[in-house]
């Protein structure tokens, strides 16, 4: 076998599977790109599709090979994957690409969780989509969802914004820039520098803002530490951690309805200098109330004069 025959996707031997020592044959696949989650810890977080399009994909394309072979170890799986990393993502996402182009099955994962999420296989997933291939997801673990429904915060609107820049500045110019979005955001952070970040997120954000810190998500050490920003701040400030961290932070709190008083006053000031229904325009930017609501009140005011 020459150099360049070794560098080539491998396709699968053996299409099969294990479940509790049971073999399972998988089903072939058509032609496309499967994005497949994986366990972000517990490798019982696996689904049975993800198992079938592993075993049974053409070429199977991961992060870091000894990483996924535990996996594959684990359920029976004799594929054996392609790395695909930040580092080749060049050459081998041209590899991949050319598996797609001669109707091959390619199946993608990552180290742990869902492809394409903070990871190279964005590229890869968009060269297929541009040049015409089916694209697959095939769902399953997620570390940002794990940690929003265990974090207990608010989960109707969310904002996951992957990773913090390390530089203090960036990042905490960063957070000024979604301190205001309202929704409960989601990053990932390292542990040795998720001290650092609840201190910026407190300073940026409010000490009393509602937070958690989401440690070792589904694995036997798994832990979350709530409270106010300021107090895990306090709490992380001279503390060793170890493992994977998902950082979730609250929505703002919403702004307090302005004074009547104060309101009457804005109204009586901008109509000295503008018409009516502009007056009442600008006070509704100004107060977040409703425009109608200022201008009839304003009409009141003018009338009670």
């Amino acid at each position: 076998m020459t150099t360049e025959d070794k560098n080539q996707p491998v396709a699968a031997t053996s299409k099969r599977y294990r479940l509790n020592d049971t073999p399972v044959a998988a089903r072939p696949l058509e032609p496309a790109l499967y994005l497949v989650a994986t366990p972000i810890g517990n490798l019982g977080d696996i689904t049975i599709r993800a198992l079938e399009t592993l075993a049974g994909a053409d070429v199977l394309a991961c992060e870091d090979t000894r990483v996924t072979r535990v996996l594959l170890d684990r359920y029976g799986i004799e594929n054996r994957p392609y790395a695909y990393h930040e580092y080749n993502a060049d050459e081998a996402g041209a590899r991949l690409l050319a598996a797609l182009e001669a109707g091959k099955s390619v199946a993608l994962v990552s180290d742990a969780g869902t492809p394409l999420v903070s990871d190279p296989g964005y590229r890869l997933g968009q060269l297929a989509i541009e040049a015409g291939h089916r694209v697959v997801p095939i769902p399953g673990a997620s570390a940002p969802l794990a940690a929003l429904v265990g974090s207990g915060l608010p989960n109707d609107a969310f904002l996951f914004a992957g990773f913090l820049p390390t530089k203090d500045k960036a990042k905490r110019d960063r957070l000024r820039e979604l301190a205001k979005v309202p929704a409960t955001l989601i990053f990932f952070e390292s542990p040795h520098r998720i001290g650092d970040t609840l201190v910026a997120a407190a300073d940026e954000l409010g000490i009393d803002r509602p937070a958690s810190v989401c440690r070792e998500l589904t694995k036997t050490f798994e832990e979350f530490r709530r409270g106010p920003l300021g107090d895990l701040a306090s709490d992380y400030a001279d503390k060793t951690v170890k493992g994977e961290i998902v950082l979730v932070i609250g929505p703002p709190a919403p702004d307090a309805a302005p004074d009547a008083a104060d309101v009457d006053s804005l109204l009586a000031e901008l109509s000295t200098t503008m018409p009516t229904a502009k007056a009442a325009t600008e006070a509704a930017r100004l107060t977040g109330l409703p425009r109608k609501e200022l201008y009839q009140r304003l009409l009141e005011l003018k009338g009670a004069a």
